[in-house]
């Protein structure tokens, strides 16, 4: 059974079978991911976090105060990824598209499910470094940020 709901507003191709592996990995709960430009995460980043940049990945969590048995129907949130990122950190990085947008979605996937960089530990770094070694994905995600 399909989790992703996928929506595509560029011409970024995407193998959506390589995501839905490590969206069923972390959840069995739906999850929309929208791949758009920058203009357009451009504004959502100003109107959720009020950061007038583009960024690479954003993700909203649905908040839904239930008991976690009553959670399995819900879906778990979005996630937002700029087509021009991907581009331009494959090409920086030497890897594939495909690879790049694997990277981004397990960092959003992460943020969906609780994990937060900003204020944790490391947990996060340490959960991007587990996935990205289990779906065989390059370290350029955990080199980029100087967390290893």
């Amino acid at each position: 059974m399909k989790i992703i709901d996928f929506d595509n507003h560029t011409d970024l191709s995407v193998n959506l079978d390589k995501l839905e592996e490590i969206a069923q990995f972390l959840t069995s709960r739906k999850l929309e991911l929208v791949i758009t430009d920058n203009k357009t995460i451009t504004k959502m980043n100003y109107e959720h976090r009020a950061k007038n940049t583009p960024t690479d990945v954003l993700s909203f969590p649905l908040e839904i105060p239930a008991m976690p048995n009553e959670l399995s129907h819900i879906p778990l949130g979005s996630i937002v990824i700029s087509a021009e990122y991907v581009h331009l950190k494959a090409i920086e990085f030497g890897h594939t598209q495909q690879d790049e947008l694997s990277l981004l979605f397990i960092h959003g996937m992460l943020h969906l499910l609780g994990f937060d960089h900003e204020t944790d530990q490391g947990e996060m770094r340490l959960k991007e470094k587990e996935l990205i070694e289990q779906f065989e994905l390059p370290l350029s995600l955990i080199i980029r940020t100087g967390e290893y």
